[in-house]
C-alpha cells in the first residue's frame, strides 16, 4: 500500500485515503518503517498521547544550517516539545493576541491593482503566495520595502522546514535567513506589541531578554512566514476552488459572511491544505491492536481522518451545514493545536468575503488544477480564474 507520496503525482489522494481506511486504519508501513494512522479514532488518539512528540528536523545541524536559520529553527513553535514547545507556543499567542488589526481588504485591493486587475488572473501566484504574509507584517508595522523583499525570497526560506533539503536549499535558505531574521527583530522591537509580550514572557518564564526576543522574532517569521505561505495560501487557494465547483459561479451566497465562514471551515475538512503530519514515540504507544514501540515514526494522515465516515456523514461530500464540521483535525489537537487556527479561518473569510463583494462574476478557467511536489502538504500550483 502506498503510504507517503508527492502530492504532485497524485490525481486524487482521497481515494487512497479511502480504501486504506476502511482495510487497515492502523498500518505498518514496512518499506518506509512508520506506522500510517487513517482513522479519525486514530489520529486524535496520537495527536493527544503525551508519548507522541514533534520529530526533529535538523538533529545536530546535520543540513550545516547557518546561525540565524538554526536559531529560528529550534525555536519554531511547530518543531518543538515540552517546556520548549510550551515557550514557543505562548510566544506565538501573544504576539498574534497583541498585533495591529491591518484591513484585509486595503492589501488585497493592492495586490489586484498590482496584478493588472485583468479580466483574468492566477488566484494562487497574485493573491493566495503573498496576501496571508503580507497582512501578518503590516500588523507589526513592517513597511513596504521591507514586506516586498521577504516576500520575493520566501519561497527560499520556506524550504527549512523540510526534513531533507538538498545542497542548494540548505544554501539559499542560509543566504535569506541572516537578512529576514535582522529585519523582523527590527520591526518587532520598533513596535509597541514587543514591551508587553517580553514582559509577560520574562515574568512567567525568568528568561533574558535577549532569548524571549530571539524567540519572537522566530515565531514571527513562523508566523507570517512559514504559515502563511504554505498553510495559509493552500486554505485561500482551496477555499476559493471549493466554492467555485460546489456552488454557482454567480450566488448571493458568496457575499454572506456566514456563507464563506462555513465554506473555509468545510474546506479544512473537506480538502485541508495539510494533509499528514509526523511524531515520534518515546514510549511504548498502544493503538488499538498495535503496538508502536519506542523511537518508531508516526505517519498521521489527517486528511484521511477528516472524511472518516465513523465521524462524518457523507464525509466525500461538501456539505457546509454539517453540524461538526468544526470537529476536523487539520489544525492538530491539544498542546500541538496550530496557534493560528483562529487567525487563518478569519483570515481566508475576510478575504474571500471582499473578493466575491469586489467582482460581480467568477468563473474557474481550468479544473485541471497541478499541485506542488510536497508530501504534506497539498497545495495548488496556480488556479486560474475569469472575473469580472
Amino acid at each position: 500500500m502506498v503510504t507517503t507520496f508527492l502530492q504532485s503525482e497524485i490525481q486524487d489522494p482521497y481515494r487512497i485515503y479511502e480504501t486504506i481506511l476502511s482495510n487497515n486504519p492502523v498500518y505498518w508501513d514496512e518499506e518506509n518503517k512508520l506506522w500510517a494512522i487513517y482513522s479519525y479514532k486514530g489520529c486524535k488518539a496520537i495527536l493527544s498521547n503525551s508519548f507522541a512528540h514533534i520529530p526533529a528536523v535538523n538533529p545536530n545541524n546535520k543540513d550545516g544550517l547557518n546561525e540565524y536559520a538554526l536559531m529560528m529553527i529550534s525555536q519554531f513553535v511547530r518543531l518543538s516539545n515540552g517546556i520548549k514547545h510550551e515557550l514557543a507556543r505562548e510566544s506565538a499567542m501573544l504576539l498574534l493576541e497583541t498585533a495591529n488589526k491591518v484591513a484585509i481588504n486595503n492589501v488585497l485591493e493592492n495586490l489586484l491593482q498590482n496584478a493588472g486587475c485583468k479580466s483574468e488572473m492566477d488566484w494562487v501566484d497574485s493573491i493566495c503566495k503573498k496576501l496571508p504574509i503580507l497582512v501578518v507584517l503590516k500588523s507589526f508595522g513592517f513597511n513596504d520595502t521591507d514586506c516586498d523583499l521577504i516576500v520575493s525570497k520566501i519561497e527560499q526560506l520556506v524550504k527549512i522546514m523540510l526534513p531533507h533539503k538538498t545542497y542548494e536549499q540548505i544554501a539559499a535558505i542560509n543566504e535569506v535567513s541572516k537578512e529576514i531574521y535582522i529585519i523582523t527583530e527590527k520591526h518587532l522591537i520598533a513596535t509597541s506589541i514587543y514591551k508587553p509580550v517580553i514582559k509577560t514572557l520574562s515574568e512567567k518564564y525568568k528568561l533574558e531578554k535577549d532569548k524571549i526576543v530571539s524567540l519572537c522574532v522566530s515565531n514571527l517569521i513562523a508566523l507570517s512566514i512559514i504559515q502563511g505561505y504554505d498553510a495559509n495560501r493552500g486554505l485561500l487557494s482551496n477555499s476559493l476552488l471549493q466554492i467555485l465547483n460546489h456552488g454557482n459561479t454567480v450566488s448571493n451566497d458568496c457575499s454572506n459572511v456566514t456563507y464563506l465562514r462555513k465554506s473555509v471551515i468545510e474546506t479544512l475538512r473537506f480538502d485541508p491544505p495539510v494533509h499528514n503530519t509526523k511524531r515520534v514515540a518515546v514510549n511504548d504507544i498502544i493503538l488499538d491492536d498495535a503496538v508502536i514501540k519506542k523511537g518508531e515514526t508516526i505517519f498521521i494522515v489527517l486528511a484521511s481522518g477528516n472524511r472518516d465516515p465513523k465521524q462524518f456523514v457523507n464525509p466525500n461530500t461538501f456539505d457546509i451545514d454539517r453540524t461538526n464540521n468544526n470537529e476536523h483535525l487539520t489544525f492538530g489537537l491539544g498542546g500541538h493545536r496550530c496557534p493560528a487556527n483562529n487567525f487563518s479561518v478569519n483570515f481566508a473569510t475576510d478575504a474571500l468575503i471582499y473578493f466575491f463583494t469586489r467582482f460581480k462574476i467568477i468563473k474557474l478557467l481550468d479544473n485541471n488544477i497541478e499541485y506542488e511536489p510536497t508530501i504534506n502538504v497539498r497545495l495548488p500550483k496556480s488556479i486560474l480564474i475569469s472575473i469580472l
